[in-house]
């Protein structure tokens, strides 16, 4: 990274201070072009823009079908001459991230109809990193290497970085080629950070000054550039080797003197990551502390990068979806309009293992088989056993899922927090067990069946809390995810337990 140094009073030009105004004018070109397109349209851009486009332009497409339908020769015409003039003039008009909408929501052949129109390279990079992986790859399966290399080359190198993985090697090597000796570091190594850490987020787009300059330097400096980098709340202050030593708010520097020193105003308590530090840890700070952009520094204290606001919204979205797909049994990101080999395999195996457990759970069952004849009511209150322990596991799991995304769950609390989920379950065993005795008697006028209810709720409903806490917390200490796969444990263990709890109980306590 070349010295940012800012530039001498009586000389406002210098090769540094050129080579930071064309890279912040790169990375602001997406927001440059979302304000000539809100211009183009003369109002404010709605946030339902992309629900409206896309109903538009499933009717647009629904008009297309009804034209082939009923007999118009379309065959013979190019994809210009069918596609009605309403329909390229509404993708024109859209930003890049609601065509990523829209796409998201089509099936493939109407997507890559659309995506056919989108024509422009630039608007293609765009679009490629907006939007979802799955839908990623059909679009990129659709791209020649020359339309590839074209839309990757526009993209800044953190973008590159961030769809690399989806790229045909080849192209990814063509365009590295073409970026200069300092973006080849930048991208080699934001492709060297595991997907969790912030040096995989981080942006290099920044602002960098001298302390030993006063705020008139520093704001001449700013005046250089086409566009300040998009977030830019604060520029931050390194010494001659880059060596962070401090933050300046942009509000800071507009309502002091001129003359004041940066030294004078800059903020040394600020928050600063390691470019190995987890992504997790990063949001949390970023929400705690209000952030908007924070420094990020390498094992030397030397600036390497930021982050940013919108990359930590980005990782807590794709987070969150991840986390909801794994509760779910998918092992990753579905394209709705994926095709079905595809879905099959990425639903299959979860669902094998569910199937697997189940039949394990039914075989403890039918071990039974004498007590169950013997009183057909079991059969029907085994069910509930099972279920409540199910539910309240769930709900344990839930909140130890969250407290570690939260950094809440710690060594130094772990014990206390056990202790007080296992409280809060007998607890609500004892009563709940209660209640389910008394309907256990009500249904089958049978004191010890009620007792044996009870007791197996109690006890199944301890082993749901147990699961919900435990597994979370190993596959966390592991390095794991803590909610793939958990929810399947604990459906098979409060099943199997609570079979055997309870018609064990009733084996041994009935006659």
């Amino acid at each position: 990274m070349s010295d940012l140094r800012p530039p001498d009073p009586a000389n406002s030009s210098t090769p540094a201070a050129d080579a930071v105004k064309n890279h912040a004018g790169r990375a602001s070109s997406g927001g440059v072009e979302t304000t000539t397109m809100l211009r183009e349209r003369d109002e404010p851009r709605d946030v339902d823009d992309a629900a409206d486009a896309l109903t538009r332009v499933q009717a647009l497409l629904a008009a297309m079908r009804d034209r082939h339908r009923l007999g118009e020769a379309t065959d013979s015409l190019t994809l210009a001459e069918r596609v009605p003039e309403d329909l390229r003039h509404l993708i024109d008009e859209l930003h890049s991230a609601d065509i990523a909408y829209v796409l998201e929501a089509l099936p493939l052949e109407e997507r890559l109809m659309v995506w056919d129109l989108v024509k422009t390279a630039e608007r293609d990079g765009e679009i490629l990193v907006e939007v979802s992986d799955g839908v990623r790859e059909t679009l990129v399966e659709s791209m020649d290497r020359e339309e590839l290399v074209a839309a990757a080359e526009t993209l800044d190198v953190e973008e590159l970085a961030d769809i690399a993985d989806d790229l045909p090697r080849e192209v990814v090597e063509e365009v590295r080629q073409g970026l200069s000796i300092e973006e080849r570091e930048q991208l080699r190594s934001a492709m060297s950070y595991a997907e969790d850490a912030v040096g995989a987020l981080m942006d290099f787009d920044m602002v960098m000054i001298r302390e030993d300059v006063t705020c008139e330097v520093v704001l001449r400096y700013l005046r250089q550039f086409d566009a300040l980098p998009d977030q830019t709340d604060t520029v931050f202050v390194v010494d001659r080797d880059e060596q962070l030593k401090g933050a300046l708010p942009i509000s800071t520097l507009i309502v002091n003197d001129p003359e004041v020193m940066v030294i004078d105003l800059m903020v040394t308590d600020f928050v600063a990551f390691s470019a190995s530090d987890e992504a997790r840890e990063a949001a949390q700070a970023f929400e705690r502390y209000d952030l908007v952009s924070a420094p990020v520094v390498d094992a030397h204290n030397k600036l390497v990068g930021r982050l940013t606001v919108n990359e930590v919204m980005d990782y807590v979205r794709e987070s969150q979806e991840a986390a909801q797909l794994s509760q779910a049994g998918l092992r990753e990101e579905e394209d709705i309009f994926a095709p079905i080999r595809k879905s099959v395999v990425n639903r299959a195996p979860w669902l094998l293992l569910n199937l697997i457990t189940a039949g394990i759970a039914s075989y403890v069952a039918s071990r039974f088989e004498a007590t169950v004849g013997q009183i057909v009511m079991l059969a029907f209150l085994m069910s509930i056993v099972a279920g409540i322990a199910g539910n309240s596991g769930n709900q344990t799991m839930t909140l130890i899922i969250r407290g570690i995304a939260l950094g809440q769950v710690t060594a130094g609390n772990l014990r206390r927090l056990i202790l007080k989920e296992i409280q809060t379950t007998l607890l609500i065993g004892f009563f709940g067990g209660a209640i389910a005795a008394v309907f256990a008697y009500l249904v089958s006028h049978r004191w010890d069946l009620g007792l044996v209810m009870w007791a197996a709720m109690l006890l199944n409903l301890l082993v749901g809390a147990t699961i919900g806490i435990f597994v979370p917390i190993v596959r966390d200490r592991l390095g794991r995810d803590p909610a793939v796969g958990s929810s399947v444990l604990l459906t098979f263990a409060t099943d199997t337990m609570g079979f055997f709890i309870f018609l064990g109980l009733a084996t041994l306590f009935l006659r």
